[in-house]
């Protein structure tokens, strides 16, 4: 019986229709992608922000801009460059001449969605300008404390950092991102689909095929759903082994902080959710370890120098651990 009445408090029907319905629209355009996509909409559910790695083409952009438009909020991009400055992205004072008063004028960060294109293309000076913007969701300036209107989410994309004119996020920004999520080459099928959909396409305009599915408000409620999802204490022993490894692994220079914790409990919440449980498994664990940790961990130089990656230590670490049944 309590089981029952557990379900009818979190009726997930509304969130599942919207999700299905997001992922239907992208895959109109997408091809593969399919796990991306997901963590995605996760991330989104979760009130998280979200970074997007891979090589230039593997439509990070349009991903991001598909996800955005399917959701009716206020949508803002901002181009990274080398030269943009902080008061480029957050906005700045300007004299108004009628009342002799300066007047705050604001800034692309103002906005529901947020596309920050190519993250690791500016350096450290405007990187910081989005400390606390990401976390508190507020922007200070001149004194005046300026709170940003839910939801409010940030999916930035970056290439690899070995790729020149690119700068390494300091560990503090990246620790912000619940999820760093790697889109890979797509297979020899995949290549085919997207080069007969393309060629059969019609028109350039691929956006004008995606009409929004949310609105932001309705963001704001499935969010409050999703908090209210049911774990098992066993399941939150489970993820705090998973993290007081990391911070003892010989692998590892750094292990992940409570906020990893927190982002792992959120992301698998969601994407219990999304798959229409109203409770996590450890399975949603193990599905968000690797993007939730890969950029909160840092390997020792010398497992750098070896090659390893941070996801084969993150993989090693929860085989050590006995999964809770």
């Amino acid at each position: 019986m309590e089981n029952e009445d557990f379900e009818q408090r979190t009726d997930l029907s509304k969130l599942s229709t919207a999700v299905e319905q997001i992922k239907a629209t992208l895959a109109k355009i997408i091809v593969g992608q399919h796990d991306a996509i997901e963590l995605i909409i996760a991330g989104v559910l979760a009130d998280g922000h979200i970074l997007i790695e891979g090589v230039p083409g593997v439509a990070k952009t349009l991903t991001a801009k598909l996800v955005a438009k399917a959701i009716d909020a206020k949508y803002s991009r901002i181009q990274f460059t080398p030269d943009l400055m902080p008061s480029d992205v957050l906005g700045t004072s300007v004299f108004n001449p009628k009342n002799a008063a300066f007047e705050f004028k604001q800034g692309p960060i103002f906005g529901n969605i947020i596309l920050i294109d190519e993250i690791n293309r500016a350096p450290a000076k405007t990187q910081s300008a989005l400390f606390e913007v990401m976390e508190e969701r507020q922007v200070t300036i001149d004194g005046h404390t300026y709170k940003m209107d839910e939801p409010f989410i940030v999916l930035a994309t970056q290439n690899p950092i070995e790729q020149e004119g690119t700068y390494r996020l300091p560990e503090a920004q990246l620790d912000r991102f619940l999820f760093k999520i790697e889109i890979k080459y797509p297979s020899l099928e995949e290549e085919i689909a997207i080069l007969t959909q393309q060629h059969q396409q019609k028109t350039s305009d691929q956006l004008r095929h995606v009409d929004a599915v949310l609105a932001g408000a309705d963001i704001v409620n499935l969010r409050k759903q999703v908090r209210e999802l049911h774990v098992e204490p066993k399941i939150l022993a489970f993820i705090a082994q998973i993290i007081h490894e990391s911070r003892n692994n010989k692998s590892l220079f750094l292990g992940g902080s409570p906020r990893a914790s927190l982002a792992i409990i959120n992301a698998a919440k969601a994407l219990a959710a999304i798959k229409g449980r109203d409770f996590v498994t450890p399975d949603d664990i193990i599905a968000v370890a690797k993007p939730v940790l890969r950029h909160r961990v840092m390997l020792t130089p010398d497992k750098e120098m070896e090659g390893v990656t941070p996801d084969e230590v993150i993989a090693q670490i929860i085989q050590k651990i006995e999964i809770p049944r």
